[in-house]
C-alpha cells in the first residue's frame, strides 16, 4: 500500500476481485510488485 502511495482498504478491494478499478490503479498495483501490466480485448 505504501509503494501505491494508498490506503490498504484499496488494496484489498483488488485482491477480492473488485468490479470497478481504474487502470492507472493495476498499474501502479503492477509496478509494486514488480511485474507488468498486459491488457487485451478480443
Amino acid at each position: 500500500a505504501q509503494k501505491l502511495r494508498t490506503k490498504k482498504s484499496a488494496i484489498s478491494r483488488i485482491e477480492n476481485h473488485a468490479e470497478d478499478i481504474r487502470l492507472s490503479t493495476l498499474e501502479g498495483f503492477a509496478e509494486a510488485v514488480g511485474k507488468h501490466l498486459r491488457l487485451e480485448v478480443a
